[in-house]
């Protein structure tokens, strides 16, 4: 079995191994004309539920084969211009060479001496990423799992730095159409749901800073203890971005933490046209970035940065064994004392190595290209009398409903864009996302993939059109 372990003596064994499953994925991709087969879990569960754990395949080859009965073949696959759903992006060449060292290597970035120069590729990226917000010198940060551990991490901070005994009496404000991440880590660090105040949002599902001021205004009033204002760069459902400036201003005036969730429009930091789109984001004291959302990155690749890095302190804890406080004096970075998480990947190995190839301009210029195709889609969708869109994106997320001609009931209308969104799943001809807008059912479309074209946008109304048509004309057989 040591032939199985990576070392020097197995190189040639990594290399064939490796090259096999490459050259299975990329003919996958070369091949594939579908963003899905539309398998269903009562067709696939088996073929898996089949396969006998305790006895192994022994040859790479067959195991292969096997993989591409259970996943390659029937996997979602985002670099199809079709793939139209969710945050998910086509990812670039150096960040997947980026992947297979680090996947190798092995690294570990808690500590230096686990990492070495991966802890100083890290730490140059995070700088990176702070001068492109603009936090100022004293900035700095740490690679995360994802926006959720992010937006956690900025939170606890804030809690800190709220300095309350009374965790019962602290407010976070966010946007009514801001990410659940944020009631969730309310949870999670004792303050409970209902301490999440939502703001209401404006026709653009911006938040209102009038109704912000007025929330603070009551918080103070009644006793209580604003704690963080969660600003949104990007969110999930329609891509807008709250007005930074101004909550910022409020932020001052009531001495609130701001953390901005730039998870999904943190590609704007290197648009070469767009970038004013986040103009008040410097005047953060924490934000979210996921380089795996609009920087085209594999998952995962995610940081939390803030302006002062002195509030980092908060998630220190240290252990004899891995980074005693000696090392402090002694200059040994450990990125471990700035983390939730003790063991960790090396993430940031595939920005450095995109930066290195394309440069940030060329991660802009990709994000650009579907900013302006959602801009493009806006206007396909505003002409069409078939849909209903509900605002112009200011990133890359369309929000639509079909609306037949001849039915006016609601509900109706709610399920036929279900089932136009289900069908088109099942026939795999493209995969969108759904959202409910004043309750009531709605279609998205995330575009992250600078493949898409406006005939791409095109074709999948059309199918979208079909398959609600079909439904509402089985509906009316059958009141009949």
């Amino acid at each position: 079995m040591r032939s199985h372990l990576l070392n020097g003596l197995t190189a040639e064994h990594y290399r064939r191994s490796v090259t096999e499953g490459v050259e299975r994925v990329a003919a996958k991709l070369a091949t594939t004309d579908r963003p899905f087969t539309g398998v269903t879990v009562d067709a696939l569960a088996p073929r898996v539920d089949a396969i006998d754990l305790d006895r192994p395949l022994g040859d790479t080859a067959a195991v292969l084969d096997e993989l591409e009965d259970v996943y390659l073949r029937d996997a979602v696959y985002f670099h199809h211009p079709r793939y139209l759903a969710h945050l998910n992006c086509p990812v670039v060449i150096p960040a997947v060479l980026g992947e297979a060292v680090l996947s190798a290597v092995n690294s570990s970035l808690d500590t230096w001496d686990q990492s070495a120069g991966g802890t100083l590729i890290e730490r140059r990226i995070v700088d990176w990423t702070a001068r492109r917000i603009g936090l100022g010198p004293a900035a700095d940060g740490v690679f995360t799992s994802g926006g959720t551990q992010s937006n956690l991490q900025a939170l606890l901070l804030a809690r800190e730095e709220a300095k309350s005994e009374d965790l019962a009496a602290l407010r976070v404000f966010a946007s009514e159409a801001g990410h659940f991440s944020v009631q969730k880590s309310a949870t999670l660090l004792g303050l409970g749901r209902e301490a999440v105040v939502p703001v209401p949002v404006d026709h653009d599902k911006r938040l209102q800073t009038v109704a912000l001021a007025h929330e603070l205004e009551r918080c103070r009033r009644e006793g209580l203890v604003p704690m963080a204002v969660v600003a949104t760069a990007g969110t999930t459902d329609f891509g807008s971005i709250d007005p930074l400036p101004e909550i910022a201003g409020l932020c001052a005036q009531y001495g609130v933490w701001m953390h901005v969730d730039a998870a999904y429009g943190c590609g704007l930091l290197t648009s070469l046209k767009h970038r004013d789109r986040l103009a008040g984001i410097e005047r953060a004291d924490s934000v979210t970035v996921d380089y795996h959302k609009s920087f085209f990155q594999p998952v995962s690749s995610s940081a939390v940065l803030v302006r002062d890095a002195a509030t980092l302190r908060h998630a220190t804890y240290h252990a004899e064994y891995l980074n005693p406080r000696r090392m402090v004096q002694e200059r040994i970075p450990n990125q471990v004392d700035k983390s939730l998480q003790t063991t960790r990947r090396f993430d940031a190995l595939k920005l450095w190595l995109t930066l290195r190839v394309m440069g940030a301009d060329g991660i802009g210029q990709l994000f650009d290209e579907v900013c302006d195709l959602a801009a493009e889609g806006w206007r396909m969708l505003a002409a069409d009398p078939r849909y209903d869109v509900v605002v112009e994106p200011t990133l890359s997320t369309l929000v639509f409903r079909y609306i037949p001609a001849a039915v006016t009931d609601p509900a109706e209308i709610d399920r036929a864009n279900l089932y136009a969104r289900k069908a088109l799943f099942a026939s795999g001809d493209a995969v969108v996302a759904g959202t409910k807008v004043a309750g009531r059912h709605y279609l998205k479309f995330t575009l992250l993939n600078p493949e898409t074209t406006p005939a791409d946008i095109a074709a999948v109304l059309d199918l979208i059109a079909g398959h609600a048509e079909q439904y509402l004309g089985e509906s009316l057989d059958r009141a009949s």
